[in-house]
């Protein structure tokens, strides 16, 4: 049996000194993590995984925060690359509203405004150059049949439509830019377009045309015309209804002969392509030298006997 004494409960320490030594112990550990992190940047080991367990991690956020961080000068390849910066969803979606158009929507406002970018208007020019050229040389497969004429690849026709299709969608948006940047120190405008939004525009407005060149293949000039016809008032229409807004407060005639130049240049470009490289007149000139050549010999013939 135990005796009496020794069932007596023992007193401890107070509260007080129970908090008082559990801060002692936190402040130690604080200490010592504090030494740690002195010691790796004194002896320079890698501190990421130990920021991100104490809550010191994202300096990239703690640096745009500060305003250290500065976007890249212009010779190097991180200040291009964020002009290529767009997803899928957004190339297509941007396709799909310059094909079907909206009345009254800005394309700039609707679609381009929040991440202008590069990569579509360049791909959609380079497919064009490449459907254009192809398709144009396909064209010709039927009348060189017909009249057994050996066919020969005309690759000149690849930088012909190269430099129309990359001059056109880079040096009208140029002009069209400066215009408006004069015409704004001129005339209080509301809408005003960066370079980059309205070589979006004429870059997007352009994909319209690689199916009606695909159309172009088939040899008939009715089929021809709707086709170009029918690109030319989707494309058209969302030029017209993107830089209207731009330049309706300026004086009638200038904003009108604005608007006018706007689609003579895209009717230009429509209808050169197709009149140079699909031009009906290959059609009739192989038959006229071959009928001009058996007259020559007829009349040489009849002279001699």
């Amino acid at each position: 049996m135990a005796s009496a004494d020794e069932l007596h409960f023992q007193e401890f320490e107070n509260a007080e000194h129970l908090a008082v030594s559990w801060e002692a112990t936190t402040i130690s550990i604080e200490d010592s993590s504090n030494k740690s992190q002195k010691q790796r940047r004194v002896t320079g080991v890698p501190q990421r995984e130990d920021d991100d367990l104490l809550g010191n991690g994202d300096s990239d956020k703690t640096e745009l925060l500060a305003g250290q961080k500065k976007s890249a000068p212009f010779w190097k390849f991180e200040y291009y690359q964020t002009f290529f910066d767009v997803d899928t969803y957004q190339v297509l979606d941007r396709i799909k509203g310059s094909v079907l158009p909206r009345p009254g929507k800005n394309f700039v406002r609707l679609y381009i405004r929040s991440n202008p970018d590069l990569y579509g208007p360049f791909w959609i020019c380079a497919t064009l150059v490449f459907a254009i050229a192809i398709s144009g040389n396909i064209s010709k497969f039927p009348v060189l049949n017909k009249h057994s004429k050996h066919y020969v690849p005309e690759f000149h026709k690849v930088t012909i439509a190269a430099t129309a299709i990359y001059s056109y969608a880079w040096l009208v948006p140029l002009a069209l830019w400066g215009f408006l940047l004069w015409r704004n120190t001129k005339v209080a405008n509301i809408v005003s377009y960066s370079f980059l939004e309205i070589v979006c525009v004429y870059g997007y407005s352009l994909f319209v045309y690689i199916p009606a060149a695909v159309l172009w293949i088939i040899p008939s000039e009715p089929i021809r015309w709707i086709s170009i016809l029918i690109a030319m008032c989707l494309s058209g229409s969302v030029l017209v209804m993107t830089f209207w807004p731009a330049v309706r407060d300026d004086h009638c005639k200038i904003a009108i002969g604005t608007m006018l130049a706007i689609v003579a240049l895209h009717v230009l470009l429509a209808v050169g392509c197709k009149e140079y490289f699909f031009d009906a007149q290959d059609t009739t000139q192989i038959p006229v030298t071959v009928i001009s050549l058996t007259e020559n010999k007829t009349l040489v013939t009849a002279k001699a006997s």
